[in-house]
């Protein structure tokens, strides 16, 4: 009995080590993320982190490539009729979920009209459908009512992600728990430590498109075995970790980080998006003061831009004033309408919101310095604010518990906000349809801050109605003009975020999000 168990003991020992050598074998890439991992489901969150954990283990219909064009992925040939009304799809072939499951289009349909409740994009599309339906398990048809120039934009965002068909039945305002995607790499639940650590590992299974990779959309072809998110807690113990090759790559380096590596040995720092972000203040459109416009451009009115952008984002080198809602530098740049707002006039300011009513209520400023550029940003305005005579609170936190706390409707005393600060992506920034932070529907399902404004939305509609580039500039400019009225949203310039990676890194992608496939460590 003592020799028997001796050798189950020996056994056992013996698996675990050969499980130890089987994952020092492998090769494993070490991230930094910008953000920890607290929310699963890219179709109820718009942060980046969720975004990116999507399309770690999720994929979509088309994707958006380098220049931002969509492009087929999980779809292998489609047709559009000649009056654009009907969309037939076929799925490329081997396309299968985690768990041995087939993707078939009843995955699709659930999926697409799941994603189309919460985001701004597909709420847009959804207005053209006149039914969606799959045909067979390869094949779905899109029908619309009137023709939508951005069907294949819609698809190919990038939080348009395909999951099971019972996945997809979860209440759309409800985030699903579930991570089993059939993208290339599967999410390691056990090794999830909030906080601390994210795992995911290469899925055997995945079968590429055969293009070469372009942004999110082509062959998405895995080179490492393992990629690791370690969350460290601040910037100096990133810089120095990545030094230390303790760490591979830093996704978004603090700026305060640059001088520190931009000269340091086997180090590279590099842009990866392809488009600038823009810094934006937020401000709550339910409840006093900013339910009133006249306080929101009030707010508008103590900005300026270079002392945000200096304070966030640090030289010059690394940031741009721009009074475009729709990205400086994008296909849709236009200023127009900003010219009161290009430089700050506190005197007006604080009649402005004398005149909407503010007599010194607390005015309520979510923020974090997890992300420091965020943080800095939320110290500008508070001090802004308070130069002018405003009652402003700050409630500090953490990054994850700021974007739960975003989501609440609640009064700004009883668990509420009135003002937060973020970077929006410029991939869906500069695109009105997209731009989830001008959506000003009054159905209250638009994106936190839940802005009200019948014109902006007809004048949105106008835009996807246009029949030709003209028209649709046209349509573009009169927007942009009357969104310096409305101020759903404060654009406060754009950034240029570095990245950094170590120099045995190679084939990190320009891409709007970053993703991790095409990339070796050598």
């Amino acid at each position: 009995m003592i020799r028997r168990s001796a050798t189950i003991i020996l056994l056992v020992i013996g698996l675990i080590c050969g499980a130890d050598r089987a994952l020092a074998d492998q090769v494993v890439l070490r991230v930094v993320p910008h953000a920890d991992l607290k929310i699963l489901d890219p179709h109820t969150n718009t942060a980046t982190i969720t975004l990116i954990h999507g399309q770690m283990i999720y994929d979509t219909l088309f994707a958006w490539d380098e220049k931002l064009q969509p492009k087929p992925q999980m779809v292998d040939t489609y047709t559009v009729s000649p009056d654009k009304l009907v969309y037939n799809f076929t799925l490329r072939p081997g396309l299968k979920f985690h768990d041995g499951q087939k993707v078939t289009s009843r995955d699709v349909v659930a999926s697409i009209k799941r994603w189309m409740v919460r985001d701004v994009l597909g709420q847009t599309m959804a207005k053209y459908i006149a039914s969606f339906d799959a045909i067979d398990d390869d094949n779905f048809v899109i029908r619309l009512n009137r023709p939508f120039a951005f069907v294949e934009t819609a698809l190919g965002a990038s939080s348009a992600v395909i999951m099971r068909a019972e996945d997809a039945a979860t209440d759309p305002y409800k985030a699903i728990a579930k991570t089993i995607g059939s993208g290339p790499f599967r999410f390691v639940a056990s090794e999830w430590n909030p906080a601390a650590k994210v795992v995911y590992e290469k899925n055997p299974d995945y079968v590429p498109r055969s293009e070469p990779p372009s942004g999110l959309a082509g062959g998405k072809v895995v080179k490492v075995d393992r990629v690791e998110f370690v969350v460290l807690p601040d910037g100096f113990t990133k810089s120095g970790a990545i030094q230390r090759a303790e760490v591979d790559l830093i996704d978004s380096l603090p700026h305060d980080q640059i001088p520190t590596l931009e000269n340091a040995p086997g180090i590279v720092l590099r842009r990866v998006a392809q488009i600038d972000g823009t810094g934006v203040i937020r401000p709550n459109s339910l409840h006093p003061p900013f339910n009133n416009e006249k306080a929101r451009q009030a707010l508008a009115l103590t900005v300026s831009q270079p002392d945000y952008l200096g304070a966030a984002y640090g030289d010059e080198r690394w940031w741009r004033t721009c009074y475009s809602f729709f990205v400086c530098g994008s296909p849709n740049e236009t200023e127009a309408g900003s010219e009161p707002y290009r430089h700050p006039d506190l005197a007006r300011a604080k009649a402005l919101f004398a005149e909407a009513g503010y007599k010194g209520e607390k005015i309520m400023i979510i923020n974090t310095h997890e992300i420091a550029a965020i943080g800095a940003l939320g110290d500008v305005t508070a001090a802004n604010l308070r130069a002018i005579g405003l009652n402003v609170e700050v409630a500090e936190s953490d990054w994850g518990t700021m974007l739960a706390r975003r989501a609440r409707k609640d009064p700004p005393g009883e668990g509420g906000w009135n003002i937060f600060h973020t970077g929006v992506g410029g991939a869906t920034m500069y695109n009105p349809l997209a731009n989830s932070s001008i959506d000003s529907s009054c159905d209250g399902k638009n994106w936190f801050g839940w802005p009200c404004d019948p014109q902006t939305q007809a004048l949105r509609e106008a835009y996807v109605e246009a029949t030709d580039d003209e028209a649709r500039r046209d349509a573009l400019v009169a927007l942009e003009k009357h969104l310096w009225e409305a101020v759903p949203v404060i654009p406060i310039g754009q950034e240029i975020q570095p990245f950094a990676w170590r120099d045995n890194i190679t084939g990190v992608l320009r891409s709007h999000i970053i993703v991790y496939w095409n990339i070796a460590k050598t």
